[in-house]
């Protein structure tokens, strides 16, 4: 299952990027004997202004036909590292063929795009900056494929 960030803005050098790419370059190494990747990141920005309905018009052109679609929003479900697991084993396990985790711009997802969505996901009630949510996604996308493969890298 091929792993998609479909998000809002254009990450730039520095510590977040660095972040994430070591943890994606972790989960395509983890993941692939697992059935889980590549990853793809689709960065979408709308120039012209017109906020939440353009990003998602934007977005949605990012996501793969058929892609089981996770959204992050603080309104979504809180969910433990191990239950992120299973859920993303049981979206391969029926066949997904891609998957996609939409992250938004400042004013968050279109309620149009979250209602849409086969699962929504919370990182806790606080709000987190966009790239640090983008860092905490990635980390728990490569915590999933190490529960998954039964490394020692997840402790309880």
């Amino acid at each position: 299952m091929r792993v998609h960030l479909c998000v809002v803005g254009r990450l730039r050098a520095g510590p977040e990027r660095a972040l994430i790419d070591d943890y994606l370059k972790r989960f395509d190494r983890t993941g692939r004997s697992l059935g889980l990747g590549p990853v793809a990141v689709h960065e979408v920005e709308d120039r012209k202004g017109g906020g939440m309905a353009a990003e998602a018009d934007l977005l949605r052109r990012a996501l793969p036909a058929g892609a089981r679609l996770c959204v992050l929003d603080e309104r979504g479900r809180l969910m433990s590292s191990p239950d992120f697991a299973q859920h993303l084993a049981r979206w391969r396990d029926d066949g997904a063929g891609d998957a996609a985790f939409v992250i938004g711009g400042a004013d968050g997802v279109a309620p149009d795009l979250r209602e849409a969505a086969d699962l929504t996901l919370s990182l806790g009630q606080m709000v987190w900056p966009h790239m640090l949510a983008r860092v905490m996604l990635c980390e728990q996308i490569y915590r999933a494929a190490s529960i998954l493969a039964g490394s020692p890298y997840h402790r309880v």
